[in-house]
């Protein structure tokens, strides 16, 4: 009987310590994926940052390249002339109107701006200023595309590839960090690469400012004047909420609305 009781003792202590060691195992397991899952997730990021700074770095050089790092030129926008003039300690930005007789004169000087009004220097409200550099900003920021992208502020990632109008295109997401990105650094741009030949041909954005809105854009007129390309876009508008990367779909099947064209006209190149 006492061999009995032992050998039926010695059964349950092997089940037992079987029971712990199965658990045990599928614990470490489990730890074992999740760390596994995080480090493929982490790569997968990496990779696709890694992707976009060379799609960046690829469309720039198809833009223009280096030459942008000290382009000085004049264009035509919608009545009123501009400047840019970027050099290896920064950049002055201007633009001339015409007001009620009056010649006013902006300019953006690494960020301090400025305004003349028949060559005499006026005071502007913190409102108006930040209302009047932000006009002057974006204006250059579309004539120059796609030389900001690589700003500090400016975050991008690969999309992935698609297809328009029968060309292969590369997506790039953009989005802003608060600190220097801007009043409207929570905006969201997409830009749609020639995979040939490294050109925007085609981009969109979303905005919060004045209810919101979408727009898209398709690239037309390229010229390269001095090594660097210039192109005007055909602005649309799409329904409020509508995703980025739906457009190029709703743009193919004609049901985005026409709203204007952004037409950098008169482009000359200045002397350095």
């Amino acid at each position: 009987m006492k061999n009995i009781i032992l050998i039926l003792c010695a059964i349950l202590l092997v089940f037992v310590c079987s029971c712990n060691t199965g658990g045990k195992k599928n614990t470490d397991t489990s730890d074992e994926m999740g760390v596994a899952t995080q480090k493929g997730n982490a790569q997968s990021k990496t990779t696709t940052m890694d992707k976009a700074d060379s799609l960046v770095t690829k469309t720039i050089a198809a833009h223009g390249g280096e030459l942008y790092d000290t382009a000085h030129y004049e264009f035509k926008f919608r009545k009123n002339r501009y400047t840019f003039h970027n050099k290896k300690e920064g950049y002055i930005y201007s633009t001339t109107s015409q007001k009620d007789g009056n010649e006013i004169r902006d300019v953006l000087e690494n960020g301090t701006f400025s305004r003349t009004i028949n060559g005499k220097n006026t005071e502007l409200s913190e409102k108006d200023i930040t209302k009047y550099t932000e006009a002057l900003n974006s204006v250059i920021y579309f004539a120059t595309l796609p030389y900001k992208l690589q700003d500090a502020a400016v975050n991008k990632s690969f999309e992935g590839r698609t297809t328009i109008k029968n060309q292969e295109y590369d997506i790039l997401l953009v989005s802003f960090d608060e600190a220097g990105g801007g009043t409207d650094h929570d905006d969201t741009f997409m830009y749609w690469l020639n995979s040939k030949t490294g050109t925007i041909d085609y981009l969109a954005y979303s905005y919060a400012t004045n209810d919101g809105g979408v727009r898209f854009r398709s690239a037309y007129d390229p010229r390269t004047i001095a090594g660097i390309r210039f192109q005007n876009y055909i602005n649309y508008e799409a329904p409020l909420g509508t995703p980025l990367k739906k457009l190029p779909e709703l743009y193919e099947m004609d049901e985005l609305k026409e709203l204007s064209r952004i037409e950098t006209v008169d482009v000359v190149a200045l002397d350095k």
